[in-house]
């Protein structure tokens, strides 16, 4: 049976979400830090610090990591600039 959604591995990178790390002051480099982008399909790509095993044992009721998935962390700054770059559904 397959899921309802899947990952497009073929998709793109289209625009960064919002701004770098270093614009809100996450970082002081511009290597390895954290980015929300749109993918040119619609999908959203996070790269983030991988903390699955950190949260895995500790998962809120209803809540689980597939084994091909990975709960990654990103400031709430770097979200919130974010914001009025992520269209409404």
């Amino acid at each position: 049976m397959s899921r309802p959604w899947e990952a497009d591995h073929g998709a793109e990178f289209q625009r960064r979400l919002g701004k770098t790390a270093a614009d809100v002051g996450d970082s002081r480099t511009t290597q390895d830090c954290p980015e929300i982008w749109e993918l040119d399909n619609g999908d959203i790509a996070v790269i983030g610090r991988d903390a699955t095993s950190a949260y895995s044992d500790r998962l809120p009721p209803g809540v689980s990591i597939g084994s091909d998935e990975r709960l990654v962390i990103i400031s709430g700054r770097l979200l919130s600039a974010a914001k009025p770059d992520i269209r409404d559904a």
